[in-house]
């Protein structure tokens, strides 16, 4: 069994394509079939390398492996002509000269009849040799098809035009382009949006034409925003990519996506083991699905609280390289993301984290350090440094025994330890619990960044 994700390459991967991909993926792997990729780009105009690139990279980050491709249409147009020749020879296609005058009038006519607007034939007959090539659509009948999520259709022949299939300077265009692809592919099921079903009854007769056998269908609906219209930049219809910088995990968002349009009861989250197990073309909702990022946002910090760590150690290292940190400058990568999970919802907010972990600074938050760096705050920084300093075994617990003894010597609360402490050991007030990130951070950087607060409070006396 085989399938195909089949993107133009002028525009970026987005959440649309990325789900449809996702969902022809997904059936194959139940079927134990074979993926394609192929990369439409007969539109050379429109057509980009970084398009390409950027749909090859969002592939790959998902880990929507594929057995065939990337296979480009570009690459194929000697075989689309010899097709258009036998069209044409046989007599199932023929040029048409007609100019953009005559059919912009005759569309104009027909809507004045309240008639739907499309070719009349004129050329039919007229035995050219050249300009555009038209398909020979049947006057008589009806098309038919069985979708896996929209159930049967049904078009009348009389409604179809006779559809152009190669322009006046030979270049095919995308129902015979497709036509020729899916049947020299073996592809069996054809997922796409459901933009694409009016197309389907044409792409249908050029099949019969040529006498070849017809793959099944599924088109999906499309996905809205959270406010009911089309789905935006504004509402997440970005490249694919940019939720990977956004630091959302690929299989969280392969999770996401699944579930708009598809569902299995209640359940929300699923392993791609499940995904490929429990998915079912004919399960997809026919009605449009709405993207919610918040709810991207909360399966993101659930997959960041589960996954191995090992795979959260591979993603991270992208937005580590962003923010220029050396995991290797400082402790062990996988204790600071046991220590940062719980209250990180992005890879980007864990990143972040890191910094106090790997990098030094040589200032403090302005706002904080007015608050928590006051004259009162010495002598409990420098009981910390002298306390600490002889510690032979740094670890949270030894940390916290230390903290509570000052806190006990000079009845103070925790608060009144932790707050300068935290501040002066992240330099912005953000970090966990403070005895295990002081422990993280490691005692010499500890002690060097408590002394820089203790000669901040001297420089505002």
């Amino acid at each position: 069994m085989k399938s195909r994700f089949a993107p133009s390459p002028t525009g970026h991967l987005h959440i649309g394509g990325a789900r449809t991909a996702l969902f022809a993926w997904l059936w194959v792997k139940k079927n134990q079939g074979e993926f394609v990729l192929r990369i439409e780009d007969t539109d050379i105009d429109r057509s980009s390398k970084k398009f390409v690139e950027d749909i090859l990279q969002g592939m790959d980050w998902l880990g929507l492996d594929y057995e065939e491709g990337p296979i480009f249409q570009s690459e194929r147009i000697e075989r689309y002509k010899s097709v258009i020749s036998t069209l044409i020879s046989t007599g199932k296609a023929y040029y048409c000269d007609c100019s953009k005058e005559r059919l912009d009038s005759l569309r104009q006519d027909l809507r004045k009849k309240g008639e739907k607007p499309k070719y009349d034939g004129y050329c039919r007959e007229r035995e050219l040799d050249q300009g555009v090539v038209r398909f020979l659509n049947p006057n008589e009948g009806q098309v038919s098809f069985e979708d896996y999520v929209r159930g049967e259709f049904v078009f009348s022949n009389s409604e179809l035009d006779d559809l152009i299939i190669a322009r006046s300077d030979g270049s095919p265009t995308y129902n015979l382009t497709v036509v020729v692809d899916d049947h020299d592919m073996g592809i069996d099921c054809v997922v796409r949006g459901d933009d694409h079903i009016n197309n389907t009854p044409k792409q249908i007769n050029i099949y019969n034409a040529l006498g070849w056998k017809l793959p099944r269908f599924a088109h999906v609906p499309m996905i809205l925003g959270n406010d009911g219209a089309r789905l935006s930049k504004r509402h997440g219809a970005i490249n694919i990519l940019s939720y990977r910088d956004e630091g959302i995990l690929p299989k969280a968002l392969l999770n996401y996506i699944v579930r708009l349009g598809w569902s299995h009861g209640n359940q929300e989250l699923f392993s791609i083991e499940e995904m490929i197990d429990l998915f079912d073309l004919n399960n997809i909702n026919k009605a449009p699905a709405s993207f919610d990022y918040d709810k991207l946002l909360w399966l993101n910090q659930n997959y960041i609280q589960s996954v191995e760590i090992s795979e959260i150690v591979s993603l991270l290292q992208y937005h580590l390289e962003s923010l220029s940190i050396n995991s290797l400058d400082g402790p062990n990568l996988k204790y600071v993301i046991e220590n940062l999970r719980d209250r990180s919802k992005t890879l980007v907010e864990m990143a972040q984290g890191c910094i106090m972990f790997y990098k030094d600074f040589d200032s403090f938050d302005s706002e904080l350090a007015k608050r928590l760096f006051k004259e009162e705050s010495k002598p409990i920084l420098e009981d910390l440094v002298g306390k600490l300093n002889i510690v032979d075994l740094w670890t949270a617990d030894k940390i916290r025994s230390v903290i509570n003894e000052i806190c006990k010597k000079q009845n103070i609360g925790f608060g009144k330890v932790g707050q300068p402490f935290r501040l002066a050991l992240s330099g912005d007030g953000k970090s966990g619990s403070i005895d295990k990130c002081a422990e993280l951070v490691g005692k010499d950087r500890t002690l060097s960044r408590l002394k820089m607060a203790i000669n901040y409070i001297e420089s505002q006396s």
